[in-house]
């Protein structure tokens, strides 16, 4: 699990590469994403994967928020970046595969479960948007002199 946490956090650190990330926030960006994949991995082992996908987003979130308000930066830079590991890419592949190759009902299932992660996703985002802003006011740094 250690080596897929790794990969997560690269991949994460990559994917802020490509989004265009400034360099100094690379270490939150691994960091967020790979907490992300921590809990998913272990929530996959007691339910769904799309309440996995679920708290494992919430957990994001609430770092990325968290984050933000540290780095004095939007959200969104660590969320999107943070995110990228949990996105179910590869059944939305396959359910493509299925599609060109004509395999309905297999296109079916695996659109489905793509479907229900994304879903997950976006609701865990929603959640956590919802909190105040004021609740993540106490992790604002002190600058000298204040």
């Amino acid at each position: 699990m250690i080596l897929q946490i790794l990969a997560a956090m690269v991949g994460t650190v990559a994917f802020s590469l490509l989004f265009g990330v400034p360099r100094k926030y690379y270490p939150y960006c691994g960091l967020i994403g790979g907490a992300g994949w921590l809990v998913y991995s272990l929530a996959v082992r007691y339910f769904e994967p799309e309440a996995a996908a679920l708290l494992a987003t919430i957990v994001i979130m609430l770092l990325s928020r968290a984050a933000a308000v540290w780095q004095r930066c939007p959200a969104t830079i660590f969320m999107i970046s943070g995110i990228f590991p949990l996105v179910p890419g590869a059944g939305i592949y396959w359910t493509s595969y299925y599609i060109v190759t004509d395999q309905l009902t297999l296109a079916l299932h695996t659109g489905y479960e793509a479907v229900k992660t994304a879903v997950a996703i976006v609701l865990g985002i929603v959640f956590v948007f919802e909190i105040p802003q004021q609740v993540f006011r106490g992790l604002e740094r002190k600058e000298a002199g204040e």
